[in-house]
């Protein structure tokens, strides 16, 4: 496996999780949740990588889903966090933590971990 092929799928490892920090911010829609994630380079998200995150997690009750009309073309879908999603949220933040932590512990380590 390339370089190139590792990296792609740790981004799309950690999207769901960027997605949920951005979305506890407050409601965001669809197009604003892409434009926030694309500038983040090393994400390097599209709207074909977003939108189906977005599906999958609306599916799963983690967030809930208003569409207001706009005078200039189809109406815009706000997305929020229920509180499953926020639970979710907090369940990968505190995973986050306790890998980041393993790892940094590894990049130290010079001997056999505890």
């Amino acid at each position: 496996m390339g370089t190139e092929t590792s990296i792609s799928q740790w981004r799309r490892g950690v999207i769901e999780y960027c997605l949920l920090i951005f979305l506890s911010r407050g409601e965001n829609y669809g197009y604003e949740i892409v434009q926030a994630l694309r500038s983040i380079e090393a994400l390097a998200v599209s709207e074909s990588t977003v939108y189906p995150i977005l599906s999958r997690l609306r599916a799963d009750r983690m967030l809930k889903v208003r569409d207001v009309p706009s005078d200039s073309g189809p109406p815009r879908r706000y997305f929020s966090l229920t509180p499953a999603g926020r639970e979710r949220l907090a369940e990968m933040e505190a995973y986050w933590i306790t890998l980041s932590d393993a790892v940094n512990q590894l990049k130290k380590s010079k001997g056999a971990l505890k």
